[in-house]
């Protein structure tokens, strides 16, 4: 695979610019490793491009096809929409940097409206964070929907592991977020294009070194939650761009828990719950266990 470095890049470090074109900072790191060649040099990722080279990485550096580990619970259906239980390492739909199977080809064609590659999707969860959302199954239910998400009129509520111990046991977060200044691959409070953003959280439980947060979210921004929550000094445990990884825990403390709305056809509320998945169930017990030992 080889890209050319454009003049625009000129002073952005080997692995930032990688990271926009790969899809993500662990993609570029994984280039590196193997060996990424500017100008058939070898370059650590430090190294500051003048633009106008040519970058040569290895095969490895291509995102594999990877298959989802589960297939989707289906939470709740009519004719019209479906609440998918998504599971973590599913992603959502295609995109830059993302080659295999998604939630939108699992559900094939029980889903349809908007985009081809987006097929029925009005919101997302991030790859890693699993749980609840709603997806249409006709342009009309689409169209509806993306309606509702553009009023604010999903009661989104998610839990988070946080390392560290909130100051209150609730809370209000209001901070613009965007793409980063100096890294567009991350979301930030520091950046360029910023879109109004607010989170409430709720201590569900506290831990010596650990708080379980519920958290709703009044907007939908990418990467909100992780972002607010790291602003405020409550990083998520096992985040691997914004929070803290924790030994035992493969990725972000983050479950879509409780998904509410007015259904768009017949204005009754439609209330959806899933439970804590088992990884993080177990990271939580662990927790627990070693204070009761303590």
């Amino acid at each position: 695979m080889k890209l050319t470095v454009p003049a625009e890049a000129a002073g952005e470090r080997l692995d930032r610019f990688l990271a926009t074109h790969l899809g993500s900072r662990a993609a570029a790191e994984r280039a590196i490793e193997a060996g990424a060649a500017v100008d058939g040099a070898v370059r650590v990722k430090s190294f500051r491009l003048a633009g106008g080279e040519e970058v040569e990485l290895a095969d490895v550096a291509e995102p594999a096809a990877v298959a989802p580990p589960d297939a989707p619970r289906i939470a709740w259906e009519d004719e019209h929409l479906l609440v998918v239980d998504k599971p973590a390492g599913l992603v959502v739909h295609a995109g830059a940097g993302h080659r295999g199977d998604t939630l939108v080809d699992a559900l094939g064609d029980r889903i349809a409206g908007g985009d081809a590659d987006r097929s029925g999707i009005v919101h997302r969860l991030d790859r890693d964070t699993s749980g609840l959302l709603v997806v249409a199954r006709s342009q009309e239910a689409y169209e509806r929907l993306t309606e509702l998400v553009r009023e604010r009129a999903l009661e989104r509520t998610y839990l988070a592991l946080v390392h560290g111990r909130p100051q209150s046991r609730r809370g209000r977060i209001e901070a613009p977020i965007g793409r980063d200044r100096g890294d567009p691959t991350r979301i930030s409070l520091d950046t360029d294009s910023p879109r109004d953003a607010a989170t409430e959280f709720e201590v569900e439980r506290l831990l010596p070194s650990h708080a379980l947060l519920r958290v709703k979210l009044e907007t939908g921004r990418m990467h909100q939650i992780r972002v607010h929550l790291a602003a405020i000094g409550l990083p998520v445990s096992g985040d691997p761009v914004y929070g803290i990884r924790e030994p035992g825990l493969e990725r972000q403390f983050l479950h879509a828990a409780e998904l509410a709305f007015p259904h768009p056809f017949t204005g009754e509320r439609v209330e959806t719950r899933s439970e804590l998945p088992p990884d993080l169930s177990a990271f939580l017990e662990e927790l627990d266990l070693s204070v009761s030992i303590a």
